[in-house]
């Protein structure tokens, strides 16, 4: 027999999409409940994504410059790498953030259910434990924040592949590759191999489609694969046809044109893609149980009081977006359902955590153009800037496209030095409608990347 409950909200995932909401709505005096089959805050992101993976990408930088010591006048060999000792930095890292989160929880009134959620209809939802006890809980909004999943191919031997999951989960005990053999050239794809290799591995990536980050601008992706392909084998046009255990090894097949080719590994990583992840009798709100619901720019799907921040929406599955889009219900949730805030799409800046560093915000130049016809395109070559002289990373560029007329600031690519932290006050300016006039006029601090801001926009100036 199902326990009973009542809740003003109900939110099903505690990722991105779904623990801000939890905490906004909690301290506006809702009643929340929150479930998650997982049982932390966090999601993919802290289990498996973001944060380990740049916990060990940080392991491979200090490794990687410790290569380069000579260059500064530092004499001494490279750094050998502990292994388990990197594995047991993230594990550190993902504990010390679960931590924080159970003080959160701890601190607040929501309801954390580690259990998994079923539609019943419009108005109620079974949450089921790991006892097997149901609690059936009525509630006036429900928010969908389930997130996403690793992809595998539809290929003999996919279930000899590893995913990020298994690489990057806390308590993760898989050996060191020493020659990994990456299926997929996306963002996962690329910033493994480059972490690895910085680790002294010898990489291969095999991607299906013409280059490397599918879907970015075209002078990044271009750039990254010229330096990238220093350090990793890289195969583009390759269709992977299947994976077959040798021994101790992995012998990935793989076809180019008519040619069929054999790559040979000790680990194969899969990492084409993520799919989204609906609950069960998500059919009973009137929405489809197939594919990402669609969403306005408050996350609204088409039911009026349920929504869908975060990954599951399938429009910018990033941790960060997913963030934003949660606060975005939250608030139009205490406005009783009125579309109070927003979610800037256009806005939100993404990263590659390669070395060098890709980030992209707004519109590339084809997309300004198609929207927009003429666009304006100043850009920053990083070959003569001082802190990419001073840490001998001259690499790469900075790239902003306006609108031809104001000079409104629609998109900016960057490649090179500090292109994560780069990316931030570019995204604010999109966000915020400002000019490459009004960029030109800033004073950013020298000796420091952040000068090829103004630097590209005082080059569209008269």
């Amino acid at each position: 027999m199902a326990r009973e409950a009542t809740a003003d909200v109900v939110i099903v995932g505690a990722g991105g999409g779904g623990y801000p909401a939890a905490f906004a709505l909690d301290r506006a005096g809702r009643s929340v409940v929150l479930v998650d089959p997982i049982g932390n805050l966090g999601g993919n992101c802290l289990a498996e994504g973001c944060i380990p993976s740049k916990a060990v990408r940080e392991a491979s930088l200090i490794r990687a410059r410790s290569t380069r010591a000579e260059t500064f006048g530092l004499r001494g060999t490279a750094l050998d790498v502990d292994w388990s000792g990197v594995l047991a930095h993230k594990d550190r890292v993902q504990r010390l953030r679960y931590e924080q989160h159970t003080d959160e929880l701890r601190a607040s009134t929501i309801r954390f259910m580690t259990a998994t959620a079923r539609i019943d209809d419009a108005e109620r939802i079974a949450i089921e434990e790991a006892d097997g006890s149901t609690t059936l809980v009525r509630f006036h909004d429900l928010v969908l924040a389930t997130g996403s999943a690793p992809s595998r191919l539809a290929i003999a031997g996919a279930d000899l592949a590893v995913t990020s999951h298994e690489l990057f989960r806390l308590g993760a005990d898989l050996p060191f590759p020493s020659r990994p053999v990456i299926i997929g050239g996306g963002y996962i794809g690329v910033e493994t191999a480059s972490m690895l290799a910085n680790l002294g591995a010898a990489p291969t990536i095999l991607e299906a489609t013409g280059g490397l980050l599918p879907g970015y601008d075209a002078a990044l992706a271009t750039g990254l694969a010229s330096l990238l392909g220093q350090r990793v084998q890289l195969h583009v046009d390759a269709l992977v046809r299947s994976i077959t255990r040798v021994g101790s090894d992995y012998e990935v097949s793989w076809q180019h044109g008519g040619d069929v080719h054999v790559t040979r590994g000790d680990l194969v990583i899969m990492a084409t893609g993520r799919h989204v992840q609906l609950p069960e009798g998500i059919d009973a709100l009137g929405l489809a149980p197939d594919r990402a619901p669609t969403v306005d720019a408050q996350l609204r799907t088409s039911h009026p009081r349920v929504w869908a921040p975060g990954d599951v929406n399938g429009r910018t599955p990033l941790f960060h977006a997913a963030v934003r889009q949660s606060l975005v219900v939250a608030h139009c949730i205490m406005a009783g359902g009125r579309s109070t805030d927003a979610m800037d799409f256009d806005a939100v800046p993404t990263t590659v955590f390669t070395e060098p560093e890709v980030a992209s915000v707004g519109l590339t130049e084809v997309e300004a153009r198609t929207r927009h016809g003429d666009v304006m395109v100043g850009h920053y070559d990083f070959a003569g800037d001082a802190r990419a002289q001073i840490l001998d990373e001259r690499e790469g560029f900075l790239a902003l496209i306006a609108e031809p007329h104001r000079g409104t600031l629609l998109g900016a690519q960057v490649l090179g030095v500090d292109a994560a932290q780069l990316i931030a006050p570019l995204a604010l300016a999109i966000h915020a409608g400002l000019t490459v006039d009004q960029l030109a006029t800033m004073a950013f601090p020298h000796p420091m990347a952040s000068e090829g801001i103004d630097r590209a926009a005082r080059s569209l100036r008269p």
